[in-house]
Order: structure tokens, then sequence, then C-alpha cells
């Protein structure tokens, strides 16, 4: 009696019946709603998840601050500050973006996957758009001996 001095456990409801049918309805349910209200935002079908960026041996030097960036991570898709637009799509973003400043520099963050050819085709847009040069971000070879991620 000193160990349970109120009793407290003679004052408690006895257990619920087992409600194991219950449980199981709240999980479809719930598997159920996360199909319906999925959002592109939380994982994207498509995207992948593994963007790496190509590695040079050293730094490279005279590189210039670029305040435009943009994201390739495979072909005929680009990542700007508004979202995910295509090629012809890039075509406008380039040239709105020109339009508020002069001498601007594109920064290009591409993934190693993405072929050369799809490289040119972006500087190509950013030099008509006006753009005053085009720079591809890379890393330093080795991952993180130049402070890099």
């Amino acid at each position: 009696m000193i160990t349970h001095p109120l009793d407290l456990a003679s004052r408690l409801r006895p257990p619920p019946r087992s409600f194991d049918g219950l449980f199981l309805v709240n999980g479809a349910l719930l598997v159920l709603f996360f199909l319906l209200f999925g959002s592109r935002f939380v994982l994207a079908p498509g995207l992948g998840v593994s963007f790496a960026l190509p590695e040079v041996p050293a730094p490279l030097v005279g590189s210039a601050r670029a305040p435009v960036v943009i994201s390739v991570p495979r072909s005929d898709v680009v990542l700007v500050d508004d979202g995910m637009i295509s090629y012809q799509q890039l075509r406008a973003w380039l040239q709105k973006r020109v339009g508020q400043e002069k001498g601007l520099v594109l920064l290009v963050r591409a993934d190693r996957r993405v072929p050369s050819e799809d490289l040119g085709v972006v500087a190509h847009m950013a030099m008509e758009a006006g753009f005053a040069g085009v720079q591809w971000a890379v890393e330093p070879a080795g991952g993180g001996e130049a402070g890099g991620r």
C-alpha cells in the first residue's frame, strides 16, 4: 500500500475493446489522401535527387560575380526562381531578366549528365538575350578540399 497510496489503478476505466479493423481503415484513408492530394513540390516524379556538378582539378581564375543563377538537372528542364520551365520558356525568361539590368553574367549549374549540346543551347540563348557572359558552376575535384559542400 505504501507504493500505491492513492490506489489510482482501481479508479481507471477498463481498457477498450480491440479496434484492429479501425486501424486498418485509418491506414487506408491516409494512403488514399496522400495519393489524391499529393503535391508536386514534395517529390516531383522523374526529377532525380542525385544532382551533382562536374568536377575540375583547380578553382577557375577570373570568375565574375553572377547575379542570375539557373539550374539544369536534365535535358529540357531548367530550374529558375519562378519554378521549373522548359527551354522554350527559358528564352523569354532570359530576355525579361536582361531587360531589367545590363551587363549581367549568367551562372549555369548543370548536372554532369546534361549533354554538352544542351549547355551550348543555353549559352546561345543567354548571349542572344543580351547577357555579358555565361559561367558554368563546377566543384573542385576531391569534394571538400576547397571549402565545397
